[in-house]
């Protein structure tokens, strides 16, 4: 895989990238002195890989997430690798702190907190380094968070309390009930300020803090949005009028093969919208989601401005992902429970003292990759259990190509798919069903190709990749009768 350096001519005007509450932090001494670079993590829920206006989507104003963008290096092709729930956060939040790809981090996955008692966690790693470790917001694992870092501030579940009226809407024959702006509705106002905000709030705190530190930081900074209930003051929702928001160009009103892959009426996330899916109902879903988006971005600015007035930016490593992707009306799916592009891809930046301003590297990789690359650069020698791989050496260009010779995805035992040389091929167990696209040309998997006698050579190519996969990630699902022999 090549890396390709793309310029940036973009300006930005002041009021795009500069808070009006940007902190002031006196006395403190700029931390240029070297020795152990300090680690800020900022993840999100939900965010699929096109909701950043610097990464090809004109329709979303994200002017600090385009900062990063341009501030450091983009891996472009960024992965989750699938989940044994519904849940789909809880698998990938489990392999992020655990290292263990994902049927293994399903076994520990009730035993994570003996998996922090034994100093088998990504924060304890950190703490054992020198490290003074910070947690706010979302959290979603069976381990004591207060244990896991040094100071704690508002854990979160795994979304905002629901409201019936968020569900099954916006129908054509009656006026939508839902508001993403009214307090009423509890969700990310319950409490009475929105949950990002409040979790920028500790960040900011945090860095105020650490200002005053002699110990590196790590910083571990987990947003619910932009998870339904997709809600955001009333100034955001009302930069998107539905009208104005394009359809997916993959927009389906209903994925023919949804019940038997685990996406049928019935589960949460696609009851959001109703069914068949309508134009109007995923112009509304988009535009609040964009809306979510873009205040959730309002955030990432406040955080970096505190960063900066702390007087650590210069050795601060800062690293972007999210838990993974999201349908949000393609295919006709809303959900992530999917192995289609939209919902197992996701931005993932990283910005710091080796990481080339406006640099997009297209080697595959997977989001829980961060943590080993944190332990790299904190020189902790990556643990024998840990499956994932650093980033430095691609960071540094003393790599060009990925460390995994396929992408390998799994939801349930209901779908699989494996991704190698511009190919991606999806299995449905349930539905004796493959599905082969030619992603590196038909990157919204418009066209299957599963039936064209021609790409024969491609699915049985991709068919040994996945067995092989499986037997790697300890995927015990068998696939006879499905994939051709080799």
């Amino acid at each position: 895989m090549r890396i390709r350096i793309l310029m940036s001519f973009v300006v930005f005007s002041a009021a795009e990238l500069v808070c009006a509450n940007e902190p002031v932090v006196t006395n403190v001494k700029p931390d240029t002195a070297g020795g152990k670079p300090n680690v800020l993590f900022v993840f999100t829920d939900d965010q699929a890989v096109d909701t950043i206006r610097a990464m090809g989507n004109s329709e979303i104003q994200t002017p600090n997430f385009d900062r990063l963008v341009h501030s450091g290096t983009t891996f472009t092709h960024c992965y989750n690798m699938g989940s044994w729930s519904p849940a789909v956060c809880v698998a990938s939040r489990s392999m992020l702190l655990s290292g263990r790809s994902v049927w293994r981090a399903q076994k520990i996955y009730d035993t994570a907190e003996q998996e922090r008692e034994a100093g088998r966690w990504w924060p304890s790693y950190l703490k054992g380094a020198g490290y003074r470790t910070y947690l706010t917001g979302k959290w979603h694992v069976k381990a004591s968070p207060e244990k896991s870092f040094d100071v704690v501030r508002h854990v979160r579940g795994g979304m905002p309390k629901e409201h019936p009226d968020g569900y099954n809407r916006p129908l054509a024959d009656r006026v939508d009930p839902w508001s993403p702006s009214d307090p009423r509705f509890g969700g990310f106002w319950e409490g009475g300020r929105h949950w990002s905000e409040i979790v920028a709030d500790d960040a900011v705190d945090f860095l105020r803090q650490a200002a005053d530190e002699p110990a590196p930081f790590f910083m571990y900074v987990a947003f619910n949005a932009p998870h339904d209930p997709r809600q955001s003051p009333r100034e955001f929702v009302e930069m998107y009028p539905p009208e104005k928001i394009s359809l997916p160009v993959n927009f389906l009103p209903e994925y023919p093969f949804k019940d038997l892959i685990g996406c049928e009426p019935t589960l949460r996330d696609e009851k959001l919208a109703p069914f068949p899916r309508t134009e109007r109902a995923i112009r509304v879903h988009r535009a609040e989601y964009y809306a979510i988006v873009s205040h959730l971005d309002r955030q990432i600015g406040r955080i970096l401005d505190a960063l900066k007035a702390s007087g650590k930016e210069q050795n601060t490593w800062i690293f972007f992902t999210a838990d993974h992707g999201l349908a949000v009306g393609r295919h006709g799916l809303v959900g992530k429970q999917n192995l289609y592009e939209h919902s197992v891809r996701v931005p993932f930046v990283a910005v710091g003292p080796k990481a080339a301003a406006g640099e997009r590297i297209d080697a595959p990789i997977y989001l829980q990759d961060v943590m080993p690359t944190a332990l790299e650069l904190a020189g902790v020698e990556k643990p024998a259990h840990v499956e994932f791989h650093s980033l430095v050496p691609l960071l540094e260009k003393r790599q060009t190509s990925s460390s995994y010779e396929a992408i390998y995805g799994a939801y349930l035992g209901l779908q699989r798919m494996i991704e190698a040389d511009g190919y991606k091929l999806i299995v449905y167990p349930n539905a004796k069903t493959l599905r082969l696209y030619h992603v590196a040309d038909d990157p919204y998997e418009l066209k299957d190709l599963a039936g064209d006698p021609q790409y024969r050579v491609q699915i049985t190519r991709l068919a040994k990749a996945l067995r092989k996969a499986q037997q790697q990630t300890g995927d015990a699902l068998s696939l006879a009768g499905l994939l051709p022999d080799e």
